[in-house]
């Protein structure tokens, strides 16, 4: 059958399955590839799924922004940790993760032929979803330790610019923005009249006394959206459970979208979702110490690699992204690590970056003894096979 065009072939493949097939195919491999945690939900969020069991109508379908009680607990997380108020001039639709959250947005806000601004580094994901929609991403260079250009971004927006794209803390890089720098980027949007696109997935993830900022706490409800995840802090991969924070005048369309495509969350996921948010602090702080461990550890071995790789410092989420002084292609390079060396990580060219070697490690998914000996094999392939090509 001759094969049928469409609006897909210009989507890139995304990147997870790809490596995760090399992986496969090379048993034993460490990966430091996806960016998932390695504890699990806490015991609230399982000690909840009997309510959801004993109540027979929920098997039914529920309104298409989530259940009122998850609403309520999270305005309330939102004001106190964020510092983000819900009133009448904004709302909350929970969605079935924070990349639908995403997609959701850009179908409300945008026609085909529109704009969105992804500052580079980009999460590949962001990229798929406006190229799905039809719309061009607009690509603003980041400085050399991976932070803002307030600047770059004023001069990239056009007629047709839509909304700018922030990730605070960041994926790939794991450098956490200024409030200086989201302050001025969330003004620039708010003057020009059109979106900030706040992407929080790792809010929590910071380290070394850095504070997390939400955009949305600015003052400016009108212009902005920010985006959360259950995913990353509460181990809720699986579950697919996110939020979004709108002006309340997207609301009808970001129904639209997700009465079309979700309909609503799935209930019992918002039930696990509902206990994991009566969690004590302890349980936050206990996982995220364990990683700052893990995080201490990683870095302390990448260390070793100065002059062959550039490591930017990095206080958030669990990336470090790193910049190899090869010529070898980063794929091929990835491809390399994983099949002699056994250690699996993401090129940087699934995140936009073309101009050099970059890849991407992930260590969130990782005990300390698995990922000291993860991080050891990379240190060693890379010294081996970088060397081997000069």
């Amino acid at each position: 059958m001759e094969s049928l065009t469409s609006r897909m072939q210009v989507v890139q493949s995304p990147i997870i399955p790809i490596v995760g097939e090399l992986i496969k195919n090379s048993p034993g491999t460490i990966s430091l590839g996806q960016g998932v945690v390695s504890y699990s939900p806490p015991p609230e969020a399982i000690e909840f799924l009997p309510k959801f069991l004993v109540e027979p109508t929920n098997n039914l379908y529920k309104s298409v922004e989530g259940i009122p009680p998850l609403l309520t607990a999270l305005a309330g997380k939102l004001q106190a940790f964020n510092g983000i108020e819900i009133n009448e001039e904004n709302c909350i639709v929970v969605t079935a993760g924070s990349n639908m959250g995403f997609m959701n947005a850009i179908l409300a806000i945008t026609n085909p032929g529109d704009e969105i601004i992804l500052n580079t580094p980009y999460y590949f994901n962001h990229e798929m979803a406006i190229a799905m929609a039809g719309c061009r991403a607009v690509l603003v260079e980041t400085d050399e330790n991976y932070q803002l250009r307030p600047e770059a971004i004023a001069q990239a927006i056009t007629a047709k610019t839509r909304a700018v794209v922030t990730i605070s803390p960041n994926n790939p890089t794991g450098v956490v923005y200024s409030k200086a720098a989201l302050y001025q980027v969330n003004q620039i949007c708010g003057t020009r009249g059109i979106y900030h696109i706040s992407d929080e997935a790792y809010e929590y993830f910071t380290y070394n006394g850095v504070k997390h900022v939400s955009p949305g706490a600015f003052g400016s409800n009108q212009y902005t959206i920010s985006l959360y995840s259950l995913s990353k802090a509460y181990g809720f991969a699986s579950w697919r459970i996110g939020y979004m924070v709108i002006p309340k005048h997207l609301f009808v369309s970001v129904k639209k979208v997700q009465d079309t495509i979700l309909i609503c969350p799935p209930v019992i996921s918002q039930y696990a979702a509902l206990g994991a948010l009566q969690a004590k602090q302890e349980y936050l702080k206990s996982n995220i110490g364990a990683l700052a461990e893990v995080r201490q550890l990683v870095l302390d071995s990448l260390n070793r690699l100065q002059g062959l790789c550039s490591i930017t410092p990095a206080n958030g989420a669990f990336y470090f992204f790193l910049k190899v002084h090869t010529q070898i292609d980063a794929f091929e390079l990835v491809k390399r690590l994983i099949q002699e060396y056994k250690v699996a990580v993401i090129p940087g060219t699934t995140f936009g970056m073309d101009n050099g070697c970059y890849l991407r490690v992930a260590y969130g998914a990782l005990q300390k003894e698995t990922a000291k000996e993860g991080i050891e094999r990379l240190v060693q392939g890379l010294q081996n096979i970088v060397r081997s090509y000069e």
